[in-house]
């Protein structure tokens, strides 16, 4: 059993660039995989491999300027959900396009997953999930305002257009982990919003704690590897993703005339030209080919 790690920390590195290679070296020497994103505003990402390897990362990670008290949320695979390892250097963690927007700062309210039911419940609380279009659509908080948008460098512009609608109310936002939040909350506060809170650990860390039979949470959480999406107890969900598009794709997308596994789903099926469709059917016939002789085939 594989153990799977997501994480955030806003601190601030100087010269994120120096930190890339030791990072890297020691995620490929312990056959940690996944994807870490480094930025002068601190660290973001999810890791897999074994006990010992995340174990090895986080405590590399925990002795980097400012990171100490780095918290971080696991679940568990049979398979790994990543083909490779990326370590990357970013403008921003989670972007968001604000320059002055600093979490470090202050943020909202912190809400623990058992008091979430609670807020969310009142009635002069107006709950926002923060994440994009297409996590929001397999999946979120009974109630909860959907922003549509398709990345949430868009959020501010949401908020601007719809601000009135949120009058003499109290905001609960909530994003998968509780990056999106960090920034989101910062931002509300700056534009004068009195009382904002967010849900600490996000989607991830309430599905683990909260159960099934007391959850206002309705659906799939979307995450960022192979396994696509999780449902209570972190156990991962029936969703597949989009070989073209990288949407999640339900089961009943999965029945649409306009789905081909590895090519197209009905979200994107007016978006690529006919050569991005062979490129992407050689692809999935190479990706098979790969699975027949037991191998991964990276482009996954």
């Amino acid at each position: 059993m594989l153990t799977i790690a997501a994480l955030y920390h806003f601190t601030r590195f100087p010269d994120p660039a120096a930190l890339r290679g030791p990072l890297a070296d020691l995620c490929a020497a312990q056959g940690v995989r996944g994807s870490l994103l480094l930025a002068q505003e601190g660290i973001n990402g999810t890791i897999a491999g074994s006990r010992t390897g995340i174990d090895a990362v986080l405590a590399h990670i925990r002795a980097l300027p400012g990171c100490a008290d780095l918290e971080w949320k696991e679940s568990h695979a049979e398979t790994m959900p990543f083909g490779r390892m990326k370590v990357r250097l970013k403008r921003e963690i989670v972007t968001m396009g604000v320059p002055d927007v600093d979490p470090k700062a202050r943020v909202g309210h912190y809400v623990t997953a058992a008091d979430w039911n609670d807020l969310i419940r009142q009635p002069d609380v107006a709950v926002i999930d923060t994440r994009n279009d297409y996590e929001v659509a397999i999946g979120t908080f009974e109630g909860a305002v959907d922003p549509a948008t398709a990345s949430f460098r868009e959020f501010p512009k949401w908020w601007e257009e719809n601000r009135d609608r949120f009058h003499n109310k109290r905001i609960a936002m909530f994003c998968t982990g509780g990056i999106r939040c960090e920034k989101s909350t910062n931002y509300l506060i700056s534009q004068g919003v009195e009382e904002v809170f967010h849900l600490k650990g996000g989607i991830l860390k309430y599905l683990e704690e909260v159960p099934a039979e007391q959850s206002l949470w309705q659906g799939e959480c979307y995450v960022f590897d192979s396994r696509v999406s999780v449902g209570h107890g972190l156990i991962p969900g029936q969703n597949e993703s989009c070989g073209a598009c990288r949407r999640p794709v339900t089961p009943e997308g999965r029945a649409h005339p306009a789905y081909e596994k590895g090519v197209c789903c009905a979200a994107c099926v007016d978006e690529y030209a006919p050569e991005d469709r062979a490129r992407f059917r050689e692809r999935q016939h190479q990706m098979e080919l790969a699975a027949a002789r037991g191998d991964v085939h990276l482009g996954g």
